[in-house]
């Protein structure tokens, strides 16, 4: 070989080199084609539909963005990108400010605050429960699961820790069992929600796992948690950072317990994220179908508020409890300076006057809108017996106002 082919052979492979080694890295994956051989376009993003129930205000039911601000209002956040939300005043019920509230959205692990503001007045917390294998009949693939075993006791107590804090598809199912079992479960589930003229939901399993047809909305999912923040359990379940859960009993010796921590990262702080100033809970939830979405509680002052996040688009773990957090501040900054665009409607049995369009059902349209079916009051405050380690949840009470009129409340919503 002569001394200009080397020189050659050399150069080619200097120049292919490179080549060979970023190229596969950077690249992107060629589009697949159309009919025509051009590149062929992403798949649009799904759109909110052009027309929503109207239940608490007009203006609710109209996609896009609804708020109208007052002279000296502060301008809502730039980094938005849930599919759906809302910022609302938990005592008045005044909607300060939504986005596309009542399309109807799979809502994961939130619709856990619906299975508990049902079942919690039914199951006194005291009461035992011995687990069987037929109790955890249906927890799905790849469900969140707190720890609970078969042939081992737990109160009702315990069991609700787990759905709370570590969002337990285990724990839901034997309350369910225990309530009658899913099926019971999930109609009194749906007929709870029709009280609350939570009309976006439609209740296919318990515990919110992925199910074709299964549906809530921001709306929907704000109305269940000012309802639950009424009871005095569910406002210390969420509100609770830690606790001591059981473990396995073997004979003759100390039942085991571990720790749990609530996967609510506005509250732990965890993810890298800083615990946020008035948290109270509520409940966040993340599958396949929902993406992540999450309900939170939060006082400042003698304000509290509700918001409500579906489905952002940003991406990344931390993505719901930042934008949760930005309307947060938005509404606590707003108060006052904003022109409500709505309002959270009382329960059906309280409600003597209109709200919106009349309270109907959606049964015969339950699929998602736009989806295709199938698929200081952010410090602890004490540690209880070593066991629970409470927030601002406990001591969070929503005096809840009826908009239009007042109705007689009962034990569950007496004011501490």
């Amino acid at each position: 070989m002569s001394a200009k082919t080397t020189a050659l052979t050399v150069l080619t492979a200097a120049l292919l080199v490179p080549t060979m080694l970023v190229a596969p890295v950077h690249a992107a994956p060629t589009p697949p084609a159309d009919g025509k051989g051009r590149p062929a376009k992403a798949p649009a993003a799904p759109a909110p539909p052009a027309s929503m129930s109207t239940v608490g205000g007009s203006l609710l039911g109209q996609p896009g963005t609804q708020v109208n601000l007052l002279p000296g209002a502060p301008a809502l956040p730039t980094n938005l990108t849930g599919r759906s939300w809302i910022v609302a005043d938990a005592e008045s019920g005044e909607v300060l400010a939504a986005y596309n509230a009542h399309w109807r959205l799979p809502p994961a692990s939130t619709m856990k605050m619906l299975f508990a503001d049902t079942l919690l007045p039914s199951l006194p917390k005291e009461q035992v429960h011995k687990v069987t294998d037929r109790d955890m009949d249906g927890v799905g693939p790849g469900s969140s699961l707190v720890g609970v075993k078969e042939d081992h006791e737990y109160s009702v107590h315990d069991l609700w820790l787990g759905v709370f804090l570590r969002s337990g598809n285990d724990a839901v199912h034997v309350l369910s069992a225990m309530n009658g079992g899913v099926e019971k479960t999930v109609k009194d589930m749906q007929a709870h929600a029709e009280e609350l003229q939570a009309l976006d939901t439609h209740v296919v399993s318990p515990d919110g796992y992925d199910a074709p047809e299964q549906v809530s909305s921001a709306y929907d999912l704000t109305l269940i948690a000012r309802s639950g923040l009424q009871k005095q359990d569910f406002r210390e379940y969420c509100g609770t950072a830690s606790a001591k859960f059981p473990g396995l009993q073997e004979p003759g010796k100390p039942r085991d317990y571990f720790e749990i921590q609530n996967t609510n990262r506005l509250m732990t702080g965890a993810g890298g994220l800083s615990p946020y100033k008035g948290i109270a809970g509520v409940k966040n939830g993340t599958t396949t179908m929902a993406g992540s979405t999450f309900t939170g509680a939060a006082q400042q002052g003698s304000r509290k508020l509700l918001v409500t996040v579906m489905n952002p688009g940003a991406g990344g773990a931390n993505s719901v409890y930042e934008e949760t957090a930005a309307l947060f501040d938005w509404g606590f900054a707003a108060a006052g300076k904003v022109k409500p665009v709505g309002e959270l409607v009382p329960p059906k049995s309280a409600d003597t006057s209109p709200h919106g369009s009349p309270a109907q059902s959606h049964e015969n349209n339950a699929s998602a809108d736009g989806l295709v079916p199938g698929g200081g009051m952010g410090t602890a405050l004490g540690v209880a017996g070593g066991a629970l380690v409470v927030l601002a949840g406990g001591a969070y009470v929503v005096n809840r106002r009826w908009p239009r009129g007042r109705r007689s409340r009962g034990r569950d919503e007496e004011l501490v």
